[in-house]
């Protein structure tokens, strides 16, 4: 199984609003030769991750993935989607047009090169656990032997409501 979080609060090249951009990064995913979307969640408004005074907030989900693909691989295809929708990367979490993380490829674990598996901060952010949770109940994190619904209980609230 691999996990894709999927996310934006800046409006795409065309104009289009976050939500329009993330679904279509959902289905450039299905365009991924060797990738099959097995299931995406709901979308996720939230507030942005560190607070940033003006940041206008996310929109957020995850998708669950199938396949056997090398993880530089993966990490190059979902940079290409994220540079076809303007991706700027500014400064550490700066808002974005588009942002494409693999949360997780099974139960690899890597420290680098990237892409680092699981993704470090990925147990720290309910943005990107409380949509996991939609497309795989149960997943367990494979660094630290816990599930989403664990991982979930240990997090403060955020400000997010599903869409």
């Amino acid at each position: 199984m691999i996990l894709i979080a999927l996310g934006a609060n800046l409006p795409g090249l065309d104009g289009s609003e976050p939500r329009a951009t993330c679904e279509a990064a959902a289905q450039a995913l299905r365009r991924i030769p060797g990738l099959m979307v097995s299931a995406l969640s709901r979308w996720w408004l939230t507030a942005p991750v560190p607070p940033t005074p003006g940041a206008p907030w996310y929109v957020n989900g995850v998708a669950r993935c199938e396949g056997d693909m090398p993880p530089p691989v993966l990490l190059s295809a979902l940079q290409a989607i994220e540079d076809a929708a303007g991706r700027v990367r500014a400064y550490p979490n700066a808002p974005r047009t588009l942002d494409l993380d693999i949360v997780a490829m099974g139960d690899t674990v890597r420290a680098g090169p990237d892409p680092i598996l699981p993704h470090p901060r990925a147990h720290l952010r309910r943005f990107v656990l409380q949509p996991l949770q939609e497309v795989a109940p149960g997943w367990r994190h494979p660094s630290l032997g816990r599930s989403v619904e664990e991982l979930l209980r240990g997090l403060p609230e955020e400000a997010m409501r599903p869409l």
